[in-house]
């Protein structure tokens, strides 16, 4: 079973397929982050790590069922001349799931800034969240396995790299989570690329392949414009928060140049 350890391109395989694994854990992160923040703060961090639990265990157990993996490549029937297989299925019916998730989370973010939808705001059940991340774990997980299937050639290997995956992703969900939750910019940032993710899925469905560099490159180019925003607003609330503490020092004579009379002078 591990007869791959004495050779050096089992270690190269395993090297790159845990650092594709962690980079298609990304989506997966911010799914979980956006879905856990509906929780009671202190249901946060167990919902965060039995949803990246739930990760793993798919991962695992669809790597060791690769036979019936492989074969939802096979196509069951076709539509308009295109051929439509259990694997497309899954990633078509994921990526529209992730569409509508999505979508809805962007406009609840909008309504909650009015002041009448603020008491309206409702905290969803701890069952509920689990069952919404089980539901995408299984499209992120087939994706993530038929790539792993690709890349190595030892089923030790691909676990190996996919245990390590989830341990990363372990480690950055909470700091992610927070981040994403402290930033509402970000929030809907992360969620648009939630949207995009969900329309490549069903385009990769449909057998419209879109190169994923080109999808990472756009993320990572709005992240950093992003972060540059948050840098920028982040100096003009210090600059503003400045000038009122200088207009507030006494002795300051405000607009009109005029002490305020003292307390006991009489006019």
């Amino acid at each position: 079973m591990f007869e791959w350890i004495a050779d050096p391109q089992a270690w190269i395989a395993l090297g790159t397929l845990t650092a594709l694994e962690i980079v298609l854990g990304i989506d997966n992160i911010i799914f979980i982050s956006i879905l856990v923040a509906r929780l009671p703060e202190e249901q946060r961090d167990r919902a965060r790590t039995i949803g990246l639990g739930l990760a793993m265990i798919m991962r695992l157990a669809l790597l060791f069922s690769i036979a019936w993996v492989m074969g939802l490549v096979d196509p069951f029937f076709t539509v308009f001349g295109q051929e439509i297989s259990g694997r497309d299925i899954i990633l078509i019916l994921g990526g529209l799931f992730l569409l509508t998730k999505s979508t809805r989370e962007i406009h609840e973010s909008f309504e909650m800034h009015h002041p009448e939808a603020q008491g309206r705001k409702k905290q969803a059940s701890f069952a509920s969240i689990l069952a919404q991340i089980a539901i995408l774990d299984i499209v992120f997980s087939l994706d993530s396995v038929i790539t792993a299937v690709g890349l190595a050639d030892h089923v030790s290997v691909m676990a190996i790299a996919i245990i390590i995956a989830v341990g990363v992703m372990l480690l950055a969900a909470k700091s992610i989570g927070e981040f994403v939750d402290a930033n509402p910019t970000i929030k809907v940032l992360a969620l648009s690329f939630l949207i995009m993710v969900g329309m490549v899925l069903i385009a990769d469905g449909l057998d419209f392949h879109v190169p994923k560099g080109y999808i990472y490159f756009a993320m990572a180019f709005s992240v950093a414009v992003e972060m540059i925003n948050i840098r920028m607003r982040k100096s003009v609330e210090r600059s503003a928060s400045l000038q009122r503490d200088i207009g507030d020092e006494p002795g300051d004579t405000g607009k009109t140049g005029v002490a305020p009379p003292e307390s006991g002078e009489r006019r």
